[in-house]
């Protein structure tokens, strides 16, 4: 694995060293030790897989609150997504500072989110599915959101004639302090 240091401090886009032949290839996808080397301490405590029927699907922006902060390990299996995180760490240099990057079943990139930053993305392509490594198991009172378009953040979204996003995601209020 290849890992990419972002503007964001801690996240790493990650890129997989395939080895192929005739048969297709072979990619780790995750190590323990690799990961320690870059100062990533992550265990795996859920696994969840994200189907997205159309193009233009949002999702986000998500995040849980102490005591059980969440890190999360993104990847795109199929189709593509233009993924966002947002720094929400009070005490960082890039607080509510952002940054993207397209993760596709064609790049085969990985992005590690660090505790304490809010997650979203949207579809590119219809029929994506979107598999997450998460080291915190969910807990639906400590589960919060944030808008997608919350001005204090500035995400600039791809273009789509047409948003597909939940009602709940729609109901989260501006990022308060």
């Amino acid at each position: 694995m290849i890992f990419k240091e972002t503007d964001l401090s801690n996240v790493f886009v990650i890129e997989l060293e395939l080895v192929e032949d005739n048969r297709g290839f072979f990619a780790r996808c995750f190590c323990e030790k690799e990961f320690e080397e870059h100062s990533i301490y992550f265990k795996t405590m859920q696994c969840n897989i994200s189907y997205n029927k159309q193009k233009g699907t949002l999702r986000g922006l998500h995040y849980q609150t102490a005591p059980y902060y969440e890190a999360k390990l993104v990847h795109c299996i199929k189709g593509s997504i233009y993924d966002v995180i947002v720094d929400l760490r009070e005490n960082s240099k890039t607080f509510k500072k952002w940054i993207s990057v397209e993760l596709s079943e064609m790049n085969k990139k990985m992005i590690y989110i660090p505790e304490r930053f809010a997650h979203g993305f949207l579809t590119l392509e219809d029929d994506t599915e979107v598999f997450y490594q998460m080291s915190e198991f969910y807990h639906q009172e400590y589960a919060r959101g944030v808008r997608w378009d919350d001005k204090s953040f500035n995400v600039k979204w791809p273009y789509m004639e047409k948003y597909i996003i939940s009602n709940k995601d729609q109901k989260w209020e501006e990022y308060k302090i």
